[in-house]
């Protein structure tokens, strides 16, 4: 039953840990993380990410500019950029060697089984919060610029993007996942154990084992 329940949590945290490392990785590349709809020209939509922005027309068109230069870029999306290769690279290895941990597959023994599943679920959380960091602070810099008193109304100000809750989303299933891989680690004392009942089974007579002294012919 123990085993059986290991299994299911171990599959649990790989179905999580993977959707949320392909919800990070997507999110680091796709240009929406953040929106701007003119409204002298609502036929534009603009969308920005950690490498480019592009301008979205009404027409169908989309052209895109990537950033000129990393050195150039403000210090939160340098900072988004580097904690979500991060992210990724970490997210990636875990997954691998949560893999490698299963129950299921007949390689290594147990106790190193175990210290894969502690570092697996270890290379996890670490990847959900590298995650978490960039997108939460790009969120707070946009809040903060949004309800910007110093700012003109007529200016527009830059929302939140579909990116962002992709980020949110996946570090929130890469840190379950590696929560769920440590809750499936097996305890050092968790050993089968036999129990020997000194009682008779129904249609068996109880065996004992015979003492010297009933047998004579033992004792020299």
């Amino acid at each position: 039953m123990a085993v059986n329940h290991r299994i299911k949590l171990q599959y649990g945290a790989i179905f999580f840990a993977l959707l949320g490392c392909v919800l990070t990785c997507v999110s680091t590349f796709v240009p929406l993380w953040k929106n701007l709809n003119l409204d002298l020209n609502e036929m534009e939509i603009w969308n920005t990410g950690l490498w480019q922005t592009c301008v979205v027309q009404d027409e169908g068109g989309m052209q895109c500019k990537d950033f000129d230069s990393f050195l150039a870029l403000p210090f939160p999306l340098q900072m988004a950029r580097i904690l979500m290769f991060l992210s990724d690279g970490l997210g990636i290895i875990g997954v691998i060697v949560s893999t490698i941990c299963l129950e299921c597959l007949k390689f290594g023994e147990r106790d190193s089984k175990r210290k894969l599943s502690l570092l697996g679920g270890t290379l996890l959380l670490l990847a959900g919060i590298a995650a978490l960091i960039p997108v939460s602070w790009i969120a707070y810099d946009t809040v903060q610029e949004f309800w910007d008193e110093t700012i003109p109304e007529i200016v527009p100000r830059w929302e939140f993007g579909e990116a962002m809750f992709m980020c949110w989303f996946g570090s929130f299933f890469l840190i379950f996942g590696g929560s769920l891989l440590f809750c499936s680690i097996p305890s050092t004392n968790d050993k089968p154990s036999v129990n020997y009942v000194d009682k008779p089974i129904p249609g068996y007579p109880l065996y004992r084992p015979a003492s010297v002294q009933s047998r004579p012919d033992l004792i020299i």
